[in-house]
């Protein structure tokens, strides 16, 4: 199960079910911790987190260290039977780091250094920081390496690309900058630096401080996260050199913190990372579980593996601006969604409700009330039950013939990018929504990145809103279709190259040949105006943006009516052995699940199941275990048909009816025991 050669260390087959453990905020009280070993039995958890921000514990002054209570949490979780992942604890450093080396601390634009406070606002370019952290890490590993307990590494947490602007920093992103185009003249190129007469002269003039220039923020916001990942390896070389055999990885979030997953993920064991859905937040589930299920799906995709879900809340947040408390079945349901794409895990934030500090009104397993009679520690003993019965899906891989490019870099240009329209661009949610069609029909989904992936192994690629396309990237699609694949694009695609230049003689750059037109110019739509379609016999709604083309070749499968009459609006074109479409318009998703459906249906991508799924239900297949899952907040019934199922844990027959109550799902399988 692990992701990269550079570790030989697995997990164990089974699927983890787990929490962080705070163990150091209740070193007070003894009869708290004895208790926990209890409860912890009843839930089933068999791992914990720990360790995560203990480094004042650990380290309470430079070079005095204490490990002694570290010491009994490992032995007593060891002969409680759980297994430990342990954290390095650099996600939040001690008072006396800051104070005695202030060049740890973050630096603004403006010069002035961030103060010590809540976490994660330390310069990773800091050597004195990265000697700090190499030290403790070197201690943790050499005397918990070998402890029977220990199944993971877990390096710092929660990273992100907040930048530092530090002499360090700056020094760091020049060389960086060096590297990258060897020229000064080369980077003026690229940067198309004479516009506004912004051309460089040595690498001793750049401050990445100049929206107005695309290319530098786009590739500072690439150094921000180059250096993190260059930082979570200098942390992670004493791990790895000292224990070999553990598995090293970090918890992502979602792909919006300003650090390019797709290429983090090459350097981790397993991924992992922390999902917190906004469930019952505005009354539509489903759309909330469309969205989990793209997120999980892109973890799932960063490398092509099983990943582990980090973090997740039994209860509620208290971050969210509303933060609603998981109605009946919701913790279970969200739990196994988790499951059913990929996930070899669910664990918490956190076993127990701290008291104090600013996440005391976050939900845990154990909460303020301290007891195993609440609503929330039934339903994850439940959920233990269940995740013990599912032991044989740990490992096993998902086998999806249809995928979204989301590129978190193009959505980084597409956020400097100053379009005709600004207000609505919209891009992750576009990926969304045309992810949100297969999700629909059951059909399995892949969300993956421009670059690291064969898109040889899928039958249809979708690229929504592809605004950055690499010449790279355009030759994988071209191979791609001239070998039989199918492929999907939508409006702004190809607009640009990796350094955010036009590109010249029509759009999608590079490819114009393959979808058999050219797109002359994009039309921003206001909120007043009604611009639809003709397709499939009926009219669509179109928004925000639309593209007019120039046919080369491409048939049209819609067309616009006024004020955009005769302009194509859905396109077709066959390349060689393959087929490539062209989607003008943002759409309505009615008509993304209807050309979805259609598309195939023509191009033999089959959905999960045979019959069909009602609106808020998913039906989602990993190894021979079929997911059907209701996010709806009434009960719904499904008939089936065609083929017998059984209960995947039972293994008794399946009617041709399946009542499921709200937030409610059952497992099923087409193979008979």
């Amino acid at each position: 199960m692990t992701g990269s050669s550079e570790s030989g260390g697995s997990l164990p087959r089974f699927l983890l079910h787990g929490a962080d453990y705070n163990y150091e905020q209740w070193l007070d009280f003894p009869d708290v911790l004895d208790s926990d070993l209890v409860l912890m039995r009843e839930t089933g958890v068999n791992v914990l987190a720990v360790g995560i921000f203990s480094w004042s514990r650990l380290e309470s002054n430079e070079g005095v260290y204490s490990f002694d209570w570290l010491d009994n949490c490992f032995d007593h979780l060891y002969k409680n039977g759980q297994k430990i992942i342990l954290a390095t604890p650099s996600g939040s450093k001690p008072v006396w780091l800051s104070q005695k080396y202030p060049e740890v601390c973050q630096m603004t634009a403006s010069g002035v250094r961030h103060p010590h406070s809540g976490r994660h606002n330390h310069c990773r370019t800091s050597v004195k920081y990265r000697e700090a952290c190499v030290k403790i890490n070197t201690k943790l590993a050499q005397r918990y390496g070998t402890h029977p307990a220990l199944i993971l590494w877990h390096v710092s947490n929660e990273y992100n690309g907040m930048p530092c602007f530090c002499p360090q920093c700056i020094a760091a992103f020049r060389t960086w900058l060096e590297n990258r185009y060897k020229t000064i003249d080369t980077l003026n190129a690229a940067w198309y630096t004479d516009f506004w007469s912004h051309r460089f002269t040595s690498w001793q003039q750049i401050f990445p401080a100049d929206p107005s220039i695309h290319g530098l923020m786009l590739d500072w916001q690439r150094f921000s996260s180059d250096q993190c990942i260059d930082f979570f390896h200098a942390e992670s070389e004493p791990l790895r050199r000292i224990t070999p055999d553990v598995p090293v990885t970090t918890n992502f979030q979602k792909p919006d913190v300003g650090l390019d997953y797709h290429k983090f993920a090459q350097h981790v064991d397993i991924v992992c990372w922390d999902n917190y859905p906004e469930w019952h937040r505005t009354g539509d589930d489903e759309s909330a579980a469309i969205k989990t299920g793209f997120l999980h799906d892109l973890c799932y995709s960063y490398l092509g593996k099983p990943f582990l879900m980090m973090e997740s809340s039994p209860g509620a947040v208290n971050w969210q601006g509303v933060s609603k408390k998981k109605r009946k079945g919701m913790h279970t349901l969200s739990s196994m969604q988790a499951v059913a794409h990929g996930s070899d895990s669910v664990q918490y934030f956190q076993w127990r409700q701290s008291r104090g500090g600013i996440e005391k009104f976050h939900d845990a397993v154990v909460t303020h009330f301290g007891t195993n009679d609440t609503r929330i520690f039934r339903e994850v003993a439940e959920t233990g039950s269940l995740l013990k019965k599912l032991a044989s899906i740990a490992g096993t891989v998902k086998n999806a013939q249809a995928a979204v490019v989301y590129d978190i870099q193009n959505g980084w240009a597409l956020d400097n990018a100053q379009l005709p329209l600004n207000i609505e661009k919209n891009y992750q949610e576009e990926c969304i929504a045309h992810y949100g069609a297969f999700w629909k029909m059951g059909v399995p989904c892949d969300v993956i990145g421009a670059q690291y992936i064969d898109y040889s192994r899928y039958r249809i690629i979708v690229l929504p809103m592809l605004y950055m396309l690499r010449e790279e990237t355009a030759e994988k699609i071209r191979r791609f279709t001239e070998q039989g694949g199918v492929v999907v694009a939508a409006f702004l695609t190809g607009i640009v190259n990796e350094s955010d230049l036009c590109y010249l003689g029509g759009t999608p750059g590079k490819l114009t040949d393959v979808f058999g037109l050219a797109v002359e110019e994009t039309e921003t739509i206001a909120e007043y105006e009604n611009l639809v379609f003709k397709m499939y016999g009926q009219s669509w709604k179109a928004f925000h943006y639309s593209d007019r083309v120039r046919l080369g070749g491409a048939q049209a499968l819609g067309k616009f009516e006024k004020p955009e009459d005769g302009f194509p609006a859905v396109t077709s074109y066959k390349y060689k052995e393959g087929t490539a479409y062209y989607i003008c318009a943002r759409t309505e998703q009615n008509f993304l699940s209807k050309f979805y459906k259609e598309l195939c249906i023509k191009h033999d991508v089959f959905p999960c199941v045979p019959w069909e799924i009602p609106a808020g239900v998913s039906v989602q297949k990993r190894a021979d275990a079929i997911f059907v899952m209701n996010f709806n907040s009434h009960e719904i019934d499904i008939s089936v048909n065609e083929k017998k199922y059984y209960s995947f844990l039972g293994g008794e027959a399946v009617g041709s009816k399946i009542t499921l109550a709200p937030y409610d799902l059952i497992i099923i399988t087409d193979k008979k025991a």
